[in-house]
């Protein structure tokens, strides 16, 4: 059971990966709008309920990857209209990624004081 889980994960994940990595090898786009499209399309099939049944098949191969940010935004939004009103919606989208929001942060001050960054040579 175990196996198949990490092997249904890892199938999701490297598809998305695969599919990241076309957009880098064939088009212009660059690395910031590729991640902003990932997240929106989560963000979009799960606003047309597309992107739970995923999440339910595929687990942390879904819900792991940007586009699952997306999905947990549109979740938190969505409950946040549903208690709170319009303003809820704001409020339950960031209640909703807090922890991916405060972990992104908390990692990349933790990068720049242990790495010194460089910029890509062309």
């Amino acid at each position: 059971m175990i196996w198949t889980n990490i092997l249904k994960a890892f199938l999701m994940g490297g598809f998305i990966c695969f599919l990241g990595q076309l957009l880098l090898n064939y088009t212009n786009i660059t690395n910031g709008k590729i991640l902003v499209f990932f997240l929106v399309l989560g963000a979009a099939f799960q606003a047309f309920g597309l992107y739970q049944p995923l999440i339910d098949f595929f687990g942390a191969g879904a819900s792991v990857p940007i586009s699952g940010f997306g999905c947990s935004l549109v979740n938190g939004a969505v409950e946040g209209v549903k208690q709170e009103g319009f303003f809820g919606g704001i409020k339950g989208g960031l209640e909703a990624t807090a922890p991916g929001i405060a972990t992104a942060i908390i990692f990349g001050y933790i990068n720049a004081f242990l790495f010194r960054a460089r910029t890509k040579k062309k």
